[in-house]
């Protein structure tokens, strides 16, 4: 009897979750996110929708940085480098809306008449059930 009232019991925690879990599984970008970028800065911002209950997400934006001289040649190992910058955002009616700024911060500087390229730009969007990567 205590075996069947414990199964029992399993059986409805299982199936009060299912609700909550189907609304992740719909989980997607809305259009494509908006990257950016304007000098040392790269811009990220978008939309994520089909969340379900989940509270909260993660963004993190990833990329390598060069900074190359006015002649167009790429710089040696010490000028490139790999940066990230990431936030939570609250998720409201199963929607979230993000806007998210990575700075090259290079040591030196990289300023004029050098620039900033960038490459590898990757941006991911975690959250309970929900892994979403653009591009």
């Amino acid at each position: 009897m205590k075996f069947s009232i414990a199964v029992l019991g399993a059986v409805a925690i299982a199936l009060a979750a299912i609700p909550a879990l189907a609304g992740v599984k719909g989980a997607h970008f809305v259009g494509a996110p908006s990257i950016s970028e304007s000098g040392e800065t790269l811009s990220a911002s978008g939309k994520v929708a089909g969340l379900g209950n989940v509270e909260q997400i993660r963004v993190e934006l990833t990329a390598d940085a060069a900074c190359i001289n006015p002649g167009g040649q790429h710089p040696q190992a010490a000028n490139k480098e790999a940066f990230s910058a990431a936030g939570d955002f609250p998720v409201q009616n199963g929607k979230a809306e993000f806007s998210l700024d990575l700075i090259a911060a290079f040591r030196p500087d990289c300023s004029p008449p050098m620039s900033v390229e960038w490459s590898n730009v990757s941006l991911t969007v975690t959250a309970p059930g929900v892994v979403l990567t653009y591009p």
